[in-house]
């Protein structure tokens, strides 16, 4: 279903958060914390409204954020468990059909990034294939901690970029 940024802007709190909420993995508070801001001129207007809560909410917010979200070809892919938003981004990246070795490779940098960052590893699934994945596993292991979550958090703002396009019709 699609709405009309003019739609967004007369919506109620609640159907606010209900719309827009899922552009951020498992993060209402954010369209919560947005809401407040309305009326956006542009969707642009609104994501970089979106993409400001983020900024300003803190690490401990920040890393919540981070952790909303699933590993690549990870358990929850696996059980069937993802978002629909989700499902449908790893699926265009081409990690709905790896092989058993691509899959292990996969689980193995979850794991190794996890384990030294303490969160999972994002990437805009949508504007990647599983080459280059697996690369930015590579490149972004050797970076420190705070980087990283810079890092994740830009390439959440590139996946509700898409997400919020997807719902706004223009």
């Amino acid at each position: 279903m699609s709405f009309t940024l003019a739609q967004l802007n007369e919506a109620g709190e609640a159907e606010f958060i209900r719309i827009v909420g899922p552009v951020f993995e498992h993060s209402p508070w954010i369209a919560a914390a947005t809401w407040p801001r309305r009326p956006f001129a542009e969707v642009q207007h609104l994501l970089g409204a979106l993409s400001e809560t983020v900024r300003q909410a803190g690490e401990e917010k920040q890393l919540a954020l981070i952790r909303a979200h699933p590993d690549l070809a990870g358990r929850a892919a696996l059980a069937g468990e993802l978002t629909r938003e989700s499902a449908g981004e790893q699926a265009k990246a081409g990690l709905n059909q790896l092989t058993r070795e691509e899959m292990n490779l996969f689980q193995k940098q979850n794991a190794a990034y996890k384990d030294k960052f303490d969160f999972p590893f994002v990437i805009c699934a949508r504007l990647n294939k599983k080459e280059a994945i697996l690369t930015g596993f590579e490149r972004r292991l050797k970076n420190d901690r705070s980087e990283e979550i810079k890092t994740a958090l830009e390439e959440i703002c590139k996946i509700a970029e898409l997400r919020l396009h997807d719902l706004i019709t223009h």
